[in-house]
């Protein structure tokens, strides 16, 4: 899964609203095959935005841009899905 923009909310660990689920999720797939990915663009916004250091999830995993990872896998033959 890979998050950016609004929905990047998903992986702070302030402002998740899903943030147990992730975990459940998490330690019920062990040794997990998920990955959760972070955009560190929309990170570096925020923080900007907010004036202070935003922390992710353990789950969650930074990616230099959430685009380009999504295009990346897309390219090795991953799913696109959106919701």
């Amino acid at each position: 899964m890979v998050a950016f923009g609004p929905g990047l909310h998903m992986l702070r660990a302030d402002t998740s609203p899903v943030k147990d689920r992730i975990k459940q999720i998490t330690d019920a797939a062990f040794p997990s095959t998920i990955q959760y990915s972070a955009c560190n663009n929309t990170k570096q916004g925020m923080e900007r935005r907010e004036g202070k250091s935003i922390s992710l999830v353990p789950e969650a995993t930074l990616v230099p841009s959430g685009a380009v990872h999504l295009i990346e896998r897309q390219e090795q033959g991953w799913p696109y899905l959106r919701p």
